[in-house]
């Protein structure tokens, strides 16, 4: 499979609507985390349209909500518009309590379409390699304090995750998820 021109716009608009984010944990500029997300879905078989909603999953939630899914669906259309906010978790300011916005995420999950879930993988394997790289014993109350659902929220949102990904759907990036989680909660330890 080759990508279009319809990748490169998306990576055009990842970086408009990204360009001046950082990553939580590492700081790296975001749009790593963009590009890392749709490299894993484009080598886990995903095809451009899963690809293209890769680069711009996190567009919704983080960079203008509904006027933003709109633009996608008049520039992508509707599949790849539809992909993006199955991968949201809100859309509306101020966002719901972090715990409500993610449980009702996570309840979506199995009226979500099926290529949806090669995306939010793709989300959380990277998410979890980028703790694993960053968090020190050391320092650990302040790497929970980066994330609004602290440690017990956030590991409770990354098995539930995978519990709804693994909800009638099987794919080999399942296990990398899972193996990376299990990882993770050993160095915590």
């Amino acid at each position: 499979m080759t990508y279009s021109h319809r990748s490169r716009d998306a990576m055009l608009l990842a970086f408009e609507l990204h360009g001046n984010q950082r990553r939580k944990c590492s700081g790296a500029p975001y749009i790593t985390h963009l590009m890392a997300v749709a490299a894993l879905v484009g080598e886990y078989g995903g095809d451009e349209d899963q690809f293209v909603a890769a680069l711009l999953h996190d567009a919704v939630e983080d960079q203008g909500g509904k006027p933003v899914l709109e633009r996608i669906r008049t520039q992508f259309g509707n599949p790849v518009a539809d992909l993006v906010w199955a991968c949201s978790d809100a859309w509306k300011e101020p966002k719901p309590r972090w715990e409500d916005r993610k449980a009702a995420h996570i309840a979506r999950i199995p009226d979500s379409p099926k290529a949806a879930r090669l995306i939010l993988a793709a989300d959380k394997l990277h998410n979890l390699r980028s703790m694993l790289r960053t968090y020190t014993p050391d320092e650990d109350q302040a790497f929970w304090q980066q994330f609004r659902g602290r440690r017990d929220g956030t590991l409770w949102y990354y098995h539930a995750m995978g519990e709804a990904l693994r909800d009638g759907w099987e794919h080999p990036i399942l296990q990398e998820v899972e193996d990376a989680l299990q990882l993770f909660e050993g160095r915590l330890a």
